[in-house]
């Protein structure tokens, strides 16, 4: 059972269609959820966040997304301003809200500064977060130690005392610069870190959220095994493990995530959303939109020029956005689409959509089929 304040809200958006919030690890999760990674670190996006949030919050979206590194921590305490505003003025509770964020690239303070290797030295080495050794491509690091710090850091940023879902963000990155198996030690400690931090209290679970890594060939350099962490998880946390979250990329161009077989659970080839099915993880979908450019008006690959278009294949919406958004939310093994939205036109726009039935399985291999021949 869901707890009260996702309930809460749930009920309180009765007006929507029922399919728009899904059950994910106890809590009501709606099928749209805003992302904040693009815009300048600046305090007009700042402002222009904050009424998105605010607008999203109001039609159905309870599913905020950021990360540390985003903007400069900027998004993050955008978040945190705009609940504790809402809060204060007893338009919503904490516990309507899912807030989900990242941790594993460095992050600035509000601005890029001057000299940004001097920032690392005084801010991570010399604070004993991390050591060089620890550090890939100058930016990325799952020292528990830093990891740690970054999260106290978010909690501050987010003005709350539990963040709902905690990512390792593209763990992958590791790679570039040291052996699988080191990367799964590194993991193993790093969930461990969190696990811990569980226990505490200060989030409610966590995953990893990825761009390459879960989609790649197996044979890639950058590949991840979704099996592979899970067993991770229960080295570290028992069969009660709080690895429960994952974060990948999936689209109408970038199909991956539901179509490539490249994962396998128990010997048998699947799909990542079919082997975070089996292995009892919810997904979150990042790039809905792939940065704006499939809110555009486009016409599917087909044989001829006279194929179908997109608006004959998922009929009943008004604009391209509302389109592609509807096929990712649809996708079976999908909990929630994520959005970047900082303008209160485009969430209008995309949150109508809670109003609107999924698609049917059916009618997305259709389209998957279609678009593809």
């Amino acid at each position: 059972m869901a707890l009260p304040g996702t309930e809460r809200f749930r009920q309180r958006l009765g007006a929507l269609n029922p399919s728009h919030f899904r059950s994910v690890q106890g809590l009501w999760a709606s099928s749209i959820g805003l992302g904040t990674y693009l815009g300048d670190a600046d305090d007009r996006t700042d402002a222009l966040y904050g009424e998105a949030i605010r607008v999203a919050l109001s039609r159905g979206c309870n599913v905020l997304d950021t990360a540390i590194n985003y903007r400069c921590q900027r998004s993050e305490r955008i978040i945190g301003r705009t609940l504790a505003a809402l809060i204060h003025e007893q338009a919503l509770s904490r516990d309507e809200v899912i807030l989900c964020t990242k941790g594993g690239y460095l992050a600035f303070d509000g601005t890029v500064p001057a000299d940004p290797g001097r920032y690392l030295i005084e801010t991570i080495f010399e604070a004993g977060l991390a050591s060089p050794d620890d550090l890939v491509a100058g930016c990325h690091c799952l020292a528990p130690a830093y990891l740690d710090h970054a999260l106290k850091t978010s909690l501050h940023n987010l003005r709350v005392e539990t963040i709902d879902g905690y990512y390792l963000h593209n763990p992958e990155q590791q790679l570039e610069a040291v052996s699988r198996a080191t990367l799964l030690q590194r993991l193993e400690a790093a969930f461990g870190l969190l696990e811990q931090r569980v226990q505490d209290g200060a989030i409610r679970s966590y995953g990893v959220a990825t761009w390459q890594g879960l989609r790649a060939n197996p044979k890639a350099r950058r590949y991840l095994s979704l099996e592979e962490l899970a067993h991770v998880a229960t080295r570290v946390g028992g069969t009660s493990h709080h690895f429960k979250l994952l974060h990948v990329p999936d689209n109408l161009a970038m199909p991956a995530a539901h179509a490539f077989q490249n994962q396998t659970v128990r010997g048998e080839p699947v799909s990542v959303l079919e082997a975070a099915q089996r292995l009892g993880l919810s997904v979150v979908v990042s790039a809905s939109l792939l940065q704006s450019r499939l809110a555009r008006p486009v016409r599917p690959r087909t044989t001829t020029s006279h194929g179908p278009r997109l608006d004959d294949l998922i009929p009943g919406l008004a604009t391209p956005a509302q389109r592609a958004i509807q096929f990712v939310r649809s996708t079976p093994g999908v909990t929630t689409a994520l959005v970047g939205m900082k303008e209160r036109a485009h969430v209008e726009e995309n949150l109508a959509l809670a109003a609107s039935p999924m698609m049917s399985a059916e009618d997305i291999a259709a389209v998957f089929d279609r678009t593809r021949r």
